[in-house]
């Protein structure tokens, strides 16, 4: 297997980097106490992904089974258990491990056992910060077309 084709085509190099210090501040805080810190946006990144942090405050939540047609979105747990469906499972998963979902793929997460935090990565970088927002400023709690809308705005298709 080669690499993919060329995306900088310059001689020399760029400066480019982009750093964000651990204590930043939250870009969203749900109701819950939930919070979602915007580590790397698909704006920043050229589209190719999106990083984000993910830290459940303790009461159990997050989505059931869905799926995106898309973009993939892979998990990494950084503290805590965070709870996985696989399309066939609740797996649980603690500090240190990883799930890949293609585009497709039906999977869920939650925090059964309290305050969990882990990473959310899409690729390519679709603008899920749209998501986020809205799910914190209560479009997750419309009825009917409007929260079919919205979902379907944000490409998540529940099962």
């Amino acid at each position: 297997m080669s690499y993919p084709p060329p995306i900088y085509h310059g001689d020399s190099g760029e400066v480019s980097a982009h750093v964000v210090p651990a204590d930043v501040e939250p870009a969203v805080v749900y109701p819950n106490g939930n919070k979602v810190f915007y580590l790397a946006q698909g704006t920043a990144t050229q589209g190719t992904f999106g990083l984000y942090r993910w830290e459940f405050a303790g009461p159990e939540s997050g989505p059931g089974a869905h799926f995106h047609r898309t973009i993939t979105e892979s998990f990494y747990v950084l503290e805590g258990t965070v709870t996985i469906y696989d399309g066939t499972d609740w797996v649980t998963c603690h500090a240190g491990d990883f799930a890949h979902v293609p585009a497709g793929g039906i999977h869920g997460f939650r925090n059964q056992d309290g305050a969990a935090k882990m990473l959310l990565h899409f690729a390519p970088g679709a603008p899920r910060e749209a998501y986020f927002e809205g799910l914190a400023a209560g479009m997750g709690n419309l009825d009917g077309d409007a929260y079919d809308r919205f979902m379907r705005e944000h490409d998540n298709h529940w099962v």
